[in-house]
C-alpha cells in the first residue's frame, strides 16, 4: 500500500482532460500551454500538471505565479520537493557523474535562488499522487513512477516494470499518467494504459523546438499533441539569467546536452 500523500477527486462527466508536465521555469510555454487548454474549452479543473513547474527556466516564480492563476491541478515533482525542503539538489535521480548530474547544479541554484517563501509553502501542500475518478474509469497521475517520484520510465521501459509500478496503486486505474522522463509514449500494460505526457517546458530530444502534452478525449482515446510556443524568448532569458550550460540551446535545437542518460535506443 502506498505511503506517499495521495489527494482524490472527482471530476464530472463531459470534455476531455489535458495532461502535461515539467513546466520547467519555461514561463512562455507555460503561457501557451495555458492559452491552448482555453482555445480548447477545456476548464482549469479538467488540466492536470504532472510536476516539476520549476527546473531549468529562467523564470522559476513567474511559472509558479502562472500555473498557480491558471488554477489547474498540480502534483508534486521531485524539484517542488526538494525546494520546499530548502534542499541543495534537485533530487532528480541522475546518476552520479552525468551530464544532467553536472550541470543540474547551475540550474537548481539559480530555481533555489529565485523561488520565495511563499512558492516553497504551496510546494510542500501538493499532492504526490492524484487519484481522479472519472467517465472512463480510475485515473491515477504520477510524476516518476508510482513509488518513487523521481523514477525514469521510457519507451524503451519492459511492460513488467510498468506492470510492478502499476501494481503499488491500490486500485486499478484505467489510465495512469506520468511525467519526468521528458519523453512522451503510451504503453498498454493489461487493462491499464501507461502514458507519459510529454513536458512543456524542454524538447523530448527530436531535432524539433516544440514540446508536448496529452489529451484524453471524450472517447476514451489518448492523443500525444504538439505545443508550438516562443522558444526563442525562453532561450534568450535562459542567456540573459546566465544559464548557459546547455539546456538554453536545447531550446532551440530540440537536442538535449544531456543525452547519455538516456537508453542506448533513444539516443542519436
Amino acid at each position: 500500500m502506498l505511503t506517499r500523500r495521495t489527494t482524490q477527486i472527482t471530476l464530472p462527466k463531459g470534455g476531455p482532460l489535458l495532461v502535461f508536465g515539467g513546466p520547467y521555469s519555461n514561463l512562455q510555454a507555460t503561457q501557451a500551454m495555458r492559452a491552448q487548454a482555453t482555445a480548447l474549452g477545456i476548464p482549469p479543473e479538467r488540466c492536470i500538471c504532472t510536476g516539476d513547474v520549476v527546473a531549468y527556466g529562467a523564470h522559476p516564480s513567474e511559472t509558479v505565479q502562472e500555473i498557480r492563476d491558471w488554477g489547474c491541478h498540480v502534483i508534486a515533482g521531485n524539484v517542488e520537493r526538494q525546494l520546499a525542503e530548502n534542499a541543495l539538489d534537485c533530487g532528480c535521480g541522475f546518476e552520479s557523474g552525468t551530464t544532467c548530474d553536472l550541470l543540474s547544479a547551475g540550474w537548481y541554484a539559480h530555481a533555489n535562488a529565485q523561488t520565495t517563501p511563499e512558492d516553497r509553502a504551496w510546494m510542500a501542500t501538493l499532492p504526490d499522487l492524484l487519484c481522479i475518478d472519472t467517465q472512463w474509469g480510475p485515473i491515477w497521475i504520477t510524476h516518476g513512477g508510482t513509488s518513487e517520484v523521481n523514477r525514469f520510465l521510457w519507451p524503451t521501459t519492459p511492460t513488467k516494470t510498468l506492470s510492478a509500478e502499476i501494481a503499488h496503486l491500490p486500485t486499478k486505474p484505467a489510465y495512469v499518467f506520468a511525467g519526468h522522463s521528458g519523453i512522451p509514449f503510451q504503453t498498454q500494460v493489461g487493462q491499464t494504459l501507461w502514458i507519459n505526457a510529454g513536458v512543456i517546458g524542454m524538447p523530448p530530444h527530436d531535432g524539433k523546438p516544440q514540446t508536448r502534452y496529452t489529451l484524453l478525449h471524450e472517447t476514451g482515446q489518448t492523443e500525444i499533441r504538439t505545443l508550438i510556443y516562443d522558444h526563442q524568448t525562453a532561450a534568450a532569458a535562459m542567456t540573459q539569467a546566465n544559464l548557459t550550460q546547455g539546456y538554453h540551446t536545447a531550446l532551440t535545437t530540440g537536442h538535449w546536452p544531456s543525452e547519455d542518460i538516456l537508453p542506448g535506443a533513444l539516443r542519436r
